[in-house]
């Protein structure tokens, strides 16, 4: 997986891969604590879109959507 350039190594076990995935999205939604944060939602997200097709849908319509915003206007 690559973000923001660097590269980053996915666990090889699916359930692994889900687990990880899930338990960030659930941690993040107590982002008011200490040390948990928002920023968890979005990597749970991420890590879940290379198993799930409509996570995966949903992440490349976001990435159509942010790289058509950059592009300047003619």
């Amino acid at each position: 997986m690559s973000i923001f350039g660097r590269e980053f190594a996915m666990p090889r076990s699916r359930g692994v891969r889900i687990g990880i995935g899930i338990g960030l999205c659930f941690l993040g939604l107590l982002g008011f604590l200490p040390v948990l944060g928002f920023w968890m939602i979005p990597l749970g997200l991420l890590i879940l879109s290379h198993e799930f097709h409509v996570v995966r849908r949903v992440r490349r319509r976001l990435i159509i959507w942010w790289e058509r915003r950059k592009r300047p206007a003619n």
